[in-house]
Formats: C-alpha cells, sequence, structure tokens
C-alpha cells in the first residue's frame, strides 16, 4: 500500500474510482445521471492523494488544504475495509492538520460509520443536493 499526491497521469483511474464507487455505493441517487468525468468537475482546486495498491490507483482523497476540509474520500469497492481508506484519511489528515471537517450524507451509512469509529462527530445536519447529510469534525486529540 502506497499512498502519495496525485499527477496528472492518475486522472483517467480516479475518474474511475470516483464513478464507480459513487455508482455502487450511493444507491439514493440516480445512477443515470453519475458520469465517468464528474470528478474533474467536482475536484477543480482541491488537493489530492491517492492509494495503490501494487501500482494501481484504488482509491483518492481530495481536500481544500486550507479550510481543512476533505470533500471527497472514495475506495474501489473491491478493496473496501482493507484499510486504504484510513490510510488516505490519515495522510490527508497529516497534510492539512486540526481541527478537519466533512460532509456525510447520512444515507451513506457505512461511510457515517467509517468516520465515528475514527473519533468524528457531528457538528450539525442539514439537507443538501444529496438529501440530508451530517457536518463532522475532528479535532485531532
Amino acid at each position: 500500500m502506497l499512498t502519495r499526491r496525485s499527477e496528472e497521469r492518475d486522472r483517467e483511474s480516479l475518474r474511475n474510482v470516483y464513478y464507480q464507487s459513487r455508482k455502487r455505493t450511493f444507491t439514493w441517487l440516480d445512477a443515470g445521471k453519475l458520469g465517468f468525468n464528474d470528478f474533474d468537475r467536482d475536484t477543480v482546486g482541491e488537493s489530492i492523494w491517492v492509494c495503490e495498491n501494487h501500482a494501481e490507483v484504488v482509491g483518492f482523497v481530495s481536500a481544500e488544504v486550507t479550510g481543512r476540509f476533505i470533500h471527497h474520500l472514495f475506495v474501489l469497492p473491491e478493496f473496501s475495509k482493507n484499510g486504504f481508506g484510513s490510510e488516505l484519511l490519515k495522510t490527508c489528515l497529516a497534510e492539512i492538520g486540526f481541527p478537519a471537517q466533512l460532509k456525510c450524507v447520512t444515507a451513506n451509512t457505512q461511510a457515517l460509520s467509517f468516520y465515528q469509529s475514527r473519533g468524528w462527530e457531528t457538528l450539525s445536519k442539514a439537507v443538501g443536493v444529496d438529501g440530508e447529510y451530517h457536518l463532522m469534525e475532528v479535532d485531532g486529540t
């Protein structure tokens, strides 16, 4: 397992991770509205780290560094629950610092449990385009 900053050569793999992960996991969304190139639109201006398994990009995390806000954390479904998400989160937090925040859609119960088990706490709940979400924060203590 290797985590590193993303490079332009990773773009096609990152598009695939984003598309496949959302298609299989985001069951509350209309899968027909998910596009392969959504990654480009949804990560503009963000810092991105990737996780590799035997030189294959299997996940990524993206963040708005100055605001310490994690925007995306995705791992290909066939690689989930193998430590890749934890490693990406650890790498990102080491770079952006604490306290850090993110939004997690309530319907994404697996992700919500993932963050809660790592010390993230819900600050508030609101409704956005993808439904109800938790604004979460971790302080690093």
